[in-house]
């Protein structure tokens, strides 16, 4: 694009190798001292040093008079909350005692021994670093498939008490 623009203006058209050429021949060379590089405009004017203070600044110099200070009055917050006191303490709401549980039988028991028992076994043999025996892990795999296959068999449909045929909403 830039050898079109070149074309337009009138100028011949750059010959790539012979500047090709002139950069690989001069590139062990030194430039010149004076040489510039870049042009005039790019350099970047020295610093000039700034005055030293004053060694007595006098009195202080008050801020301009645009400058504003807003200072915003102090508003209460969620943490300045200060709960009344409550002198009637029969207020409190206190929960009802919860109904005891179920009473569990005693197949329903081992099962849940089994099924929490087994896997605790294995991992206690692994914890200790003992060697796991074959009735080890027997007892553990078997117990814990033994228990949870019973606790499953064992669980309620909930169809017992519904003497309506087609299970529908109650109204």
């Amino acid at each position: 694009m830039a050898d079109a623009d070149r074309e337009d203006e009138g100028a011949a058209p750059l010959d790539e190798e012979a500047v090709w050429a002139a950069l690989v021949a001069g590139y062990d060379e030194e430039p010149a001292p004076g040489a510039r590089s870049w042009p005039e405009a790019e350099n970047v004017p020295p610093e000039q040093p700034k005055p030293a203070p004053p060694a007595d600044p006098g009195p202080a110099v008050p801020p301009p008079p645009t400058r504003s200070v807003v200072i915003h009055p102090v508003i209460s917050g969620p943490r300045d909350y200060v709960a009344d006191d409550d002198d009637d303490e029969d207020a409190h709401y206190v929960p009802p005692e919860p109904p005891p549980l179920p009473e569990a039988d005693v197949t329903t028991k081992f099962a849940w021994i089994a099924v929490v028992g087994g896997p605790l076994l294995l991992f206690a043999f692994v914890l200790l670093q003992l060697d796991l025996a074959w009735w080890v892990v027997l007892v553990g795999v078997g117990g814990f498939v033994g228990g949870f296959a019973t606790l499953v068999a064992r669980m309620r449909t909930g169809d017992e008490d519904d003497d309506r045929p087609d299970g529908g909403a109650v109204v």
